[in-house]
């Protein structure tokens, strides 16, 4: 009785083992992420390979060999000496398998290729452990960055303001925020400010910049500043953070009044934001100057320009990172700004939640299984009656 209990669980728990591993994707969503990675992988170590050298071999299998022994090198290159001088020891051990013996060479004998495959999971079990430690102090630095951008939008009537984010990494370098200014304007209106941004490069080092930009930006909005001396201060820090331009930051500033629903705003080289009028005509707001943190090519600052349009009801603006219009297919074809203005024309009266998630359901199903190679953020303001 009790071995046909136990045989009856072992399929049982051989399916739940399969489960936990595969976390429920289908073995063609596994195979598409498989290649996702091994893209991304060959992407990295590619980098640093000098193709020109290697097409001027002469011949083509020259060329092949050339190929995988600066792939191999690459690859190498990344681990520590340590594990570097114990992964040629396995490849060694496997590829040669000395058979070592003792006494008259009968008595006693191992073969040393099994040796190779424990080195072999010694590298894997140090490198995971690595992998894991950073990941958790990623997930640590990813708290600390939800903090920074605001959980859920104002209540401002009038408006409908819906926002999301996915981290082309565990962190991110844009940046996105909706906030009422807590000092009243020359009228005696308390403004709402809408802001996204996006820091020229990915994970930890775009995240300490957004960082910064989100402190600078809540601390020169708590000021009776108007908008054109938030963003010269804006610019005037990244300038001085920018590591010599290589970090500058792009971004979209708006400042609205919530009873006459005018808006003024300032575009610092970031994508034109779409604004659909309730008509169907398409805007793009591009008024504005150069990304923040640009060096410098005279001694005074840089002027930008701001624009000021009066919203509707029924208008729809739509604020985007070039992760969402650069965002690639399995052909390799972006998803392009084309496709976005179409899917906001189209988008029927709703929600700027339903308008929101309409975007990014495209942009997740044009992407498919490829890796997204950049931060992708939204924000989406509908002006209501």
């Amino acid at each position: 009785m009790t071995t046909t209990t136990n045989a009856a669980r072992a399929p049982r728990r051989v399916r739940a083992f399969w489960a936990r591993v595969t976390e429920g994707f289908e073995l063609q969503q596994l195979w598409g992420q498989f290649l996702s990675e091994a893209k991304a992988s060959y992407g990295l170590y590619s980098r640093d390979v000098d193709w020109d050298e290697i097409g001027r071999a002469k011949g083509r299998f020259k060329r092949i060999v050339l190929s995988v022994w600066a792939m191999f090198q690459a690859m190498l290159m990344k681990l520590s000496p340590a594990r570097r001088v114990l992964l040629l020891i396995a490849i060694v051990l496997l590829m040669v398998q000395p058979d070592v013996r003792w006494g008259n060479g009968k008595e006693f004998g191992i073969q040393l290729g099994g040796l190779g495959v424990v080195i072999l999971f010694v590298l894997l079990a140090v490198e995971l452990a690595d992998r894991v430690t950073m990941k958790r102090d990623l997930e640590i630095a990813r708290e600390i960055q939800q903090w920074l951008v605001p959980e859920k939008a104002p209540y401002v009537p009038g408006f409908d303001i819906a926002f999301a984010t996915r981290p082309q990494n565990t962190v991110a370098g844009d940046y996105y925020d909706a906030f009422v200014r807590p000092l009243p304007d020359a009228t005696g209106i308390q403004p709402l400010l809408i802001a996204v941004a996006d820091v020229a490069g990915k994970s930890v080092p775009a995240a300490l910049l957004m960082a910064t930009f989100q402190a600078s930006l809540r601390a020169l909005s708590a000021t009776p500043a108007p908008l054109e001396e938030i963003v010269t201060g804006l610019d005037r820090y990244a300038r001085a953070h920018s590591l010599e331009g290589r970090r500058f930051t792009t971004a979209f500033l708006a400042q609205i009044n919530p009873q006459t629903r005018e808006m003024r705003y300032t575009n610092a080289g970031h994508n034109d934001p779409i604004l659909r009028r309730a008509s169907g005509q398409i805007d793009r707001l591009s008024a504005g100057g150069p990304p923040f943190g640009l060096p410098l090519f005279s001694q005074s600052e840089v002027t930008y320009a701001s624009a000021t349009v009066q919203l509707q009801p029924g208008d729809l603006l739509v604020i985007f990172t070039d992760g969402v219009v650069e965002a690639e297919g399995d052909r390799g074809e972006e998803f392009g700004e084309s496709r976005l203005v179409a899917c906001i024309q189209s988008a029927p009266p709703e929600s700027a939640a339903d308008t929101l998630q309409r975007v990014m359901t495209q942009v997740n199903a044009f992407a498919g299984d490829v890796r997204q190679h950049d931060d992708i953020t939204c924000l989406v303001l509908h002006v209501s009656a």
